[in-house]
């Protein structure tokens, strides 16, 4: 039971990496230093005060930069491989007890590809939103990614089924407005 629920905590994490790649580490660092997240060895510096300021000004960063109208699209291209790579370092960071051929096995199927579903989703959208509005609705897709970056790498925390129920939902709902996009603009 423990090792399925470090891996739906590391599913949603790896979840929220595809909308953000540093606020799901953010998370993490917080809730390791409070003592509500146990990491997995070798991970344990993700809970110093030092990742909690490197993850912080790196989020402060990244979000301000998808604000920024040009720099969007070009972040997308960069963070596509990035928060696939996040998504299995943030997995293997909780899955613990096992040996790491099945810890960095896990990460790179459920944590890698959770991530790369969910990067390509954002991806999709903010392409569609952009073509589609000239770029004028691209902060509120950011704000939206944002806020379910957030949002979802809490709920892996503190609630991890509610968090991996939640991601599947929103993927469905950003496959039905892709699909609904494309439709509308035929």
């Amino acid at each position: 039971m423990e090792i399925a629920l470090s891996v739906l905590i590391g599913i949603g994490l790896a979840a929220a990496c595809g909308f953000r790649v540093f606020v799901p580490f953010l998370v993490v660092s917080i809730a390791a230093m409070s003592g509500h997240l146990t990491l997995a060895p070798g991970f344990e510096w993700m809970g110093t005060y030092y990742a909690l300021v490197a993850f912080a000004l790196a989020t402060l960063l990244e979000v301000a930069a998808y604000y920024v109208p040009w720099l969007d699209n070009l972040l997308d291209t960069i963070a596509t491989p990035a928060a696939v790579v996040a998504g299995t370092v943030i997995t293997a960071s909780v899955v613990g007890e096992v040996s790491p051929f099945l810890r960095w096995t896990l990460a790179v199927i459920a944590g890698g590809g959770t991530a790369a579903a969910v990067q390509a989703a954002t991806v999709a959208l903010r392409g569609t939103s952009s073509v589609t509005t000239g770029g004028v609705a691209n902060p509120v897709v950011s704000t939206g990614e944002l806020g379910g970056s957030a949002v979802v790498a809490t709920l892996a925390v503190v609630l991890p089924v509610a968090a991996v129920v939640l991601v599947a939902l929103l993927s469905a709902f950003l496959v039905r407005l892709k699909r609904w996009s494309r439709r509308s603009s035929c």
